[in-house]
């Protein structure tokens, strides 16, 4: 581990603060993990609210310290209220974090994360490589497996330096937080980014361990607004590291459905303390 990224990543201020101001989020996400959104953000020690009509989506934004927008499960009508909202969080002032689910496996989905980056200011992007390419060179479909990444796109050792580079470039384009995960995550701002290699292959056997991810990083930049970058790798780093920790709770005829909530269980029983022993993160 690198001495420096230490003194960078204050895990007990980041996590007391998470837990000490409760941080509201507004969550205009999937149906398909929609649940497990909420009851990670209740086990981090923040609450959520899901709204998605256009009717109230600017008054719930308003309410709430930050926003979390998941294209998921999006259609016509939700496009127009994550419009509505990400424009009220930019022009109230509260964090905002996109999602880009499947970005490059549908021109709808597509051509949505492209028009939400164009007319909205995020503090955070998160998702796997194939879709941050996919927003980065503004192609069409074809990038991703359904809302998986693409094998040919996967982050290695042999190609970290590379990745590293562009999600740097990428940041410094976009003006966010470029949060790339798979089996090794990049958290990049600008000229510098933290590599992440915490947490278990089986975190891919359930839906929406990303998505609870995306959820839980709006609350950890919403309440740790001055230190952004140093926020989203630690949301990075605690779902991996729960991620570890539900691992090792499995007895021999438990699954993925128990995995799922032993990871939930792990969020809501995480200490800087275990934060501080099981990352595995450098800064390049």
């Amino acid at each position: 581990m690198n001495d420096n990224i230490k003194k960078t990543i204050d895990f007990d201020t980041i996590l007391h603060r998470v837990r000490e101001t409760k941080p509201l989020i507004h969550n205009i996400t999937n149906y398909v993990t929609v649940n497990d959104c909420a009851n990670i953000l209740l086990a981090c020690g923040a609450s959520p609210i899901m709204a998605d009509d256009i009717d109230e989506v600017e008054e719930i934004t308003a309410m709430c310290g930050g926003l979390n927008i998941n294209i998921g499960t999006l259609n016509h009508n939700s496009v127009q209220s994550m419009l509505a909202a990400g424009k009220k969080a930019n022009e109230l002032g509260r964090m905002i974090v996109l999602d880009p689910v499947g970005a490059g496996a549908s021109k709808l989905r597509t051509e949505t994360a492209l028009r939400l980056i164009d007319e909205i200011k995020f503090d955070v992007i998160r998702g796997n490589i194939s879709e941050i390419k996919t927003l980065a060179s503004g192609a069409g479909a074809g990038h991703t497996k359904g809302v998986d990444a693409d094998i040919s796109d996967k982050v290695t050792e042999e190609n970290l330096k590379e990745a590293v580079a562009f999600a740097e470039q990428f940041s410094r384009k976009t003006g966010a937080v470029i949060a790339v995960t798979g089996a090794i995550d990049i958290v990049a701002c600008g000229t510098e980014a933290c590599c992440i290699r915490n947490g278990h292959p089986m975190m891919s056997s359930i839906t929406g361990t990303g998505c609870q991810l995306s959820a839980m990083t709006a609350a950890f930049i919403t309440a740790n607004r001055e230190c952004v970058m140093e926020a989203a790798a630690a949301a990075v780093i605690a779902m991996g590291v729960c991620g570890e920790t539900a691992f090792d709770r499995l007895g021999r005829l438990d699954g993925n459905a128990t995995y799922r909530n032993y990871i939930i269980d792990a969020v809501y029983r995480l200490t800087a303390e275990d934060l501080k022993r099981g990352a595995d993160y450098e800064m390049r």
